[in-house]
């Protein structure tokens, strides 16, 4: 006999068996054995959860001569009719290859006749979303009003691509996504019925590649066994098998991007594709990765399970984590993400993911905001570390006489000045310059006079911890004085969580904001 395929050997032969969707389980074996069977099912989730085992299991109870507490017995003629694909009872559609209006009619014609044996006709249609409009048009008045002996189960992993019409004459049921215990768990159970060694660890990674699907956990689990058909299966042989790579190369590439190391970490890069790694699952993994280390920044007490890591290796992250700060890490899993997207179909995936270690080494490059962040937090820690010197003074430099500039005292401002200067805030700004003038134009800054010779600038706490040691008030009164030839006097105040101002903040007016070309 020819092998078969591990998920095809174990498909659930009892509702117990179905594993992360107790959820539909209960409803449906309620459902059987109170003998209230609904004319119309909708099957909805993605791949490998479940839907078309849950969907056989119902027409196998359905016609069961011999039910038992709502699961079929499996013994009865019914039951290995069905499990042999050999019922007439039982009709699979392929609708992603039958999927016009003739295949549809074709149904509607053979649902007229009543099943030979047993009690219900099951008409299973699989990835009903590729139907065409006209033949969910010609499904409708079948689905509506079906003889009394006709059941439908449609699974579809698009439902939003389902008219109305159609979802409002099922009862709809999510299928969701397993989680990697409970697929860890399924698997750790099969290998024991086969007398198959393997590393719990192992099992964990392939479950947690399998991204929620049970088939495509045990498709994983099946390729690598072929591949150490004897032995233990170890965590290290899947990694070969699957095309990834161990977790210290991920720290590796880590340092090297924080560090600012491009060569470096180009040079990582070539040594993963030598190895032959899959470069899709690496970029997936290393995003992954990032996002545990912004867990740990961001959260007091971290769990083993919440991070899918081993204690040592949690303890690696947080020493990982001081280096750089949360915004960091976020525009390195934005660069990311947008990679994974897209990687799937390009052709030169190296290329594209030296790109982007390149935009994470080099964030000077770009000029939008999170780049600016960044650079400035590069900048402070090389200010913080030491690291940081000054330009040296160039022979012309040194020999240049300084220019003398003769400094010249103006008056205060009246209040109607400086009334002024709130009122037309826009026309100082563009006297300001830098990381200051950006800030102003891309945040809301509230300007205000307090009727007298003071002008009180009202900023969020975002951005005036991002300017701290930045003498924003000095500079705003520099630019003042540059436009109206007047001292004015500026105050800065922060703007708290749920602060509430007296009476002279109420009519504070907003900066025109413009947009940076």
């Amino acid at each position: 006999m020819s092998y078969v395929a591990l998920y095809r050997k174990f498909r659930p032969a009892k509702f117990s068996e179905v594993k992360g969707q107790d959820h539909v389980v209960k409803t449906l074996k309620n459902q059987l054995k109170n003998n209230k069977i609904a004319h119309a099912y909708l099957f909805n989730g993605t791949r490998g959860t479940g839907k078309t085992s849950v969907a056989k299991l119902l027409a196998k109870a359905a016609n069961c001569e011999n039910p038992v507490d709502g699961d079929p017995c499996g013994c009865c003629p019914s039951c290995e009719a069905i499990a042999k694909g050999a019922s007439l009872n039982v009709i699979e559609i392929d609708a992603a290859s039958n999927r016009g209006v003739d295949d549809v009619r074709q149904i509607i014609e053979e649902v007229q006749y009543s099943p030979t044996t047993g009690k219900y006709k099951i008409y299973i249609i699989d990835e009903v979303h590729m139907l065409t409009k006209e033949a969910f048009n010609a499904l409708l008045k079948t689905l509506e009003e079906p003889p009394e002996y006709a059941v439908f189960i449609l699974a579809t992993t698009e439902v939003n691509k389902l008219p109305i019409t159609i979802l409002s004459r099922c009862q709809r049921y999510d299928f969701r996504r397993i989680t990697i215990d409970t697929i860890t768990d399924r698997m750790k159970e099969l290998m024991e019925a086969e007398g198959q060694q393997v590393e719990e660890k192992a099992l964990r990674y392939i479950a947690k590649v399998a991204d929620g699907s049970m088939r495509d956990a045990l498709s994983l689990l099946d390729q690598c066994l072929a591949f150490y058909f004897e032995g233990e299966l170890t965590y290290e042989r899947a990694l070969e098998v699957l095309g990834a790579v161990d977790t210290s190369i991920f720290g590796r590439l880590y340092d090297k991007v924080t560090d600012g190391d491009t060569v470096g970490s180009l040079e990582l890069v070539n040594e993963v594709v030598a190895l032959g790694k899959e470069l899709t699952q690496f970029v997936n993994d290393f995003t992954w990765y990032l996002r545990n280390i912004l867990l740990v920044m961001t959260t007091d007490n971290v769990t083993d399970d919440m991070m899918e890591m081993s204690a040592e290796n949690i303890e690696l992250l947080k020493a990982h984590a001081g280096k750089v700060d949360q915004s960091e890490i976020i525009r390195y899993i934005n660069v990311f993400s947008e990679l994974s997207g897209s990687l799937k179909y390009a052709s030169q995936k190296q290329i594209l993911l030296e790109i982007a270690i390149i935009k994470l080494t080099k964030p000077q490059m770009k000029n939008d905001y999170e780049s600016l962040i960044s650079r400035v937090s590069n900048l402070e820690r090389m200010i913080e570390s030491g690291n940081f010197a000054a330009a040296a003074p160039t022979k012309m430099q040194e020999t240049a006489p300084a220019p003398t500039k003769e400094i010249k005292e103006l008056d205060i401002a009246v209040p109607e000045e400086v009334q002024w200067v709130a009122d037309n805030f826009g026309k100082i700004n563009d006297k300001l310059s830098g990381l200051l003038k950006s800030y102003f134009r891309k945040n809301e800054i509230k300007v205000s006079s307090d009727g007298g010779e003071k002008l009180l600038l009202v900023m969020d706490k975002f951005v005036s911890d991002s300017l701290l040691n930045q003498q924003v008030d000095k500079k705003v009164r520099d630019a003042i004085a540059s436009v109206l030839e007047k001292q004015v006097d500026v105050e800065i105040r922060v703007l708290e969580a749920n602060e509430n101002y007296n009476d002279k903040f109420k009519q504070l007016i907003k900066m025109p904001i413009e947009e940076e070309m």
